[in-house]
């Protein structure tokens, strides 16, 4: 029986390496970026023929409405839906514009609610279907010099609680992985090889996380009992 799975950004980093665990598992791929179209159209054809499944990519801007809904259109069924397209802001609060505020909620945020919006009634007909968010420990905590990005994980979170809510009788489960430093692109372009040495230092388990423990997770996160939901799993080496 054939399993599609959403995953936004997937050209790198986590989205990248959940791509590559979904379709060793055998799901069909639809697989969004922003801009690195032509390479994550190639990656799609080495998934599709490695793993002999259907992979399809979209250049999606996930903060644009239409954008997300020209893509359901192409969009038949959907067992699997993981936000986890993102970006991250570092500096003083008072140092952000307006309008790099706005820009991290609709691309955190809203850009779930833009895909859950048309996810839900697909899943709705089946009455099936994992929804996985991509968050982080700032969510749950907060962190200095990363307001914006914080809120925008918390309000995540809580998003995420809440739809489980909604959706539990539909048979639908809704959690978030709250993860840690995990090393990717996003994190060594915002932090110095020393602050990632240093954070490492702090952590129980002595390293950064990697996109493939996120990805291992996700995936068993969507064979989980429907039981589960409603939750935010921490993923940080015991870090928080």
């Amino acid at each position: 029986m054939k399993r599609y799975a959403l995953i936004t950004g997937a050209s790198r980093g986590i989205g990248k390496s959940l791509a590559l665990e979904f379709a060793k598992a055998g799901y069909n791929l639809y697989l969004t970026c922003v801009k690195s179209i032509e390479s994550l159209m190639e990656y799609a054809e080495h998934l599709a023929k490695t793993y002999g499944i259907k992979a399809k990519a979209f250049q999606v801007d996930g903060v644009n409405y239409e954008n997300v809904t020209n893509l359901f259109a192409e969009i038949n069924d959907l067992d699997v839906l993981i936000n986890n397209a993102g970006i991250a802001h570092f500096g003083l609060l008072t140092d952000m514009t307006p309008e790099e505020w706005n820009h991290m909620i609709a691309t955190n945020l809203t850009s779930a609610f833009y895909t859950c919006k048309h996810a839900v009634p697909l899943m709705v007909a089946k009455h099936q279907g994992c929804i996985i968010n991509i968050s982080s420990v700032w969510g749950n905590v907060g962190a200095s010099m990363e307001v914006a990005y914080s809120a925008s994980k918390g309000g995540l979170n809580s998003f995420t609680k809440a739809l489980a809510k909604e959706l539990a009788p539909s048979g639908i489960t809704v959690n978030a992985i709250a993860c840690g430093v995990i090393d990717t692109d996003m994190n060594r372009k915002n932090l110095s090889s020393e602050d990632l040495d240093a954070l490492a230092a702090e952590i129980p388990a002595d390293r950064l996380g990697t996109p493939e423990e996120v990805a291992k997770l996700a995936l068993q996160l969507a064979s989980s009992p429907t039981y589960l939901t409603g939750q935010i799993i921490t993923m940080d080496g015991g870090w928080y």
